[in-house]
């Protein structure tokens, strides 16, 4: 059992975020949602809001707008159409 998800942040300008996280709350196109280690595979459209990656050395923040997740195999995709780095939760 793997107690950590791989996370990628991609935006077509760069990849925001390549890491380990414990966990990830996104805004999908209908509402927020959490993803935990072992979750099913899934895709869902991203909508406009924040993305938090729960880390090891803390939260991680980042304004999306629009695109896609994907969760498969511990590993969580988040392909998106605008992106910038907030600052981190305190």
């Amino acid at each position: 059992m793997s107690d950590a998800l791989k996370v990628s942040v991609i935006s077509p300008e760069r990849v925001l975020f390549e890491g380990v996280a414990r966990g990830v709350v996104a805004p999908a196109f209908d509402g927020e949602m959490g993803i935990l280690p072992l979750h099913a595979p899934m895709m869902t459209l991203l909508g406009r809001g924040t993305l938090r990656v729960d880390t090891a050395e803390g939260e991680r923040r980042f304004g999306v707008d629009g695109g896609f997740l994907q969760v498969v195999d511990n590993h969580v995709r988040v392909v998106t159409e605008r992106a910038e780095v907030l600052g981190s939760a305190a």
